[in-house]
């Protein structure tokens, strides 16, 4: 069916209608030159986002789910009804510079096999992301994530991120791109059956690319396309336990489906693993660090790592299977 939408963007709400609002308004504000339409999900938080843009952006298209469906599912629904021959996937906490949607709309017309595309991530200050690019993931890359190995070692393969620091900008071939920005043609995006459901939260976007490669397509980073996500205003306290407890289970569905139940076994033992040292670093500075403020974050790291543990033992299984 002809449409005369270029590119359908796509954003699922989970209280979180402020962002939405400035996303939405960067959008109109700096996106020139491509015919688009915005499609708006709230998955269960009824937060008056669909109040919001009545008022503000009559011209966005939402949907209200009843309860919380989670990122896959919310964005499979929008993508249903979406007409755009582009589909641009957005966190809420996100909001474009300048030309980004269009920067992306060429790479994605100027390349044939192209798959998913994604667009530099800036954090709030303006310091790159790194997270908007990742290697497909392995136990070894899960087990070792930690911020000073990438501060240490941030061009390392083991990352994926060496694009990143490429004196170019044109589009670069990688390996998986954030699902906070992630442009997808929407015959791609059929043909491989979209987001896969089995995700709650993470690791969709990485299945999502691993797909797109296994039907002969590649991913590419678009250096000259920025966008800022601002990225974890909500997770603190027991909100951060239980996103790192989906994580974990999340990653664990990926290992499952992609190679097996004894690869899968594995990398929980590992993370069993990795959360006994976690823990026992962690305690020791909650009692002998200096200031009240490094106490309490250790705290609170703490118990992020306990549940993990527990996890990994086959606990937290409310936790695990969110909401």
């Amino acid at each position: 069916m002809a449409t005369d939408v270029d590119v359908s963007i796509i954003i699922v709400n989970w209280n979180s209608a402020a962002y939405v609002q400035a996303c939405v308004r960067s959008i109109y504000q700096h996106t020139r030159d491509v015919r688009f339409e915005i499609i708006v999900v709230d998955s269960g938080s009824f937060d008056d986002c669909g109040g919001m843009l009545a008022r503000e952006h009559p011209q966005v298209r939402f949907i209200q789910s009843d309860k919380n469906v989670g990122f896959a599912k919310s964005n499979n629904l929008a993508a249903r009804g979406a007409e755009g021959r582009f589909l641009l996937f957005l966190n809420p906490d996100t909001e474009v510079r300048g030309p980004a949607l269009h920067k992306l709309f060429d790479a994605a017309t100027a390349l044939p096999d192209a798959g998913a595309l994604g667009a530099r991530l800036l954090n709030s200050d303006g310091t790159l992301q790194t997270s908007c690019l990742q290697a497909f993931p392995t136990i070894a890359n899960q087990v070792l994530d930690a911020d000073l190995l990438r501060k240490w070692f941030p061009q390392a393969r083991v990352w994926g991120t060496a694009a990143l620091y490429a004196k170019t900008t044109d589009p670069i071939q990688v390996e998986g791109i954030s699902g906070a920005c992630l442009m997808t043609s929407r015959a791609v995006f059929d043909r491989v059956g979209g987001f896969s459901e089995d995700y709650f939260m993470y690791y969709e976007d990485m299945d999502y690319c691993l797909k797109v490669r296994k039907a002969g397509r590649n991913n590419y980073f678009v250096p000259a396309a920025e966008v800022v996500h601002h990225g974890g205003k909500s997770s603190g306290g027991d909100y951060s336990r239980t996103a790192s407890v989906v994580m974990a289970e999340s990653g664990w569905r990926f290992f499952l489906a992609q190679h097996g139940r004894v690869y899968a076994a594995l990398f929980r033992a590992c993370m069993a693993t990795k959360a006994v040292s976690r823990c026992c670093m962690l305690a020791c500075v909650r009692w002998l660090a200096p200031s009240t403020r490094r106490r309490e974050q250790a705290k609170a790291a703490l118990g992020k790592w306990v549940s993990i543990l527990r996890w990994s033992f086959g606990g937290e299984k409310t936790a695990a299977r969110v909401p």
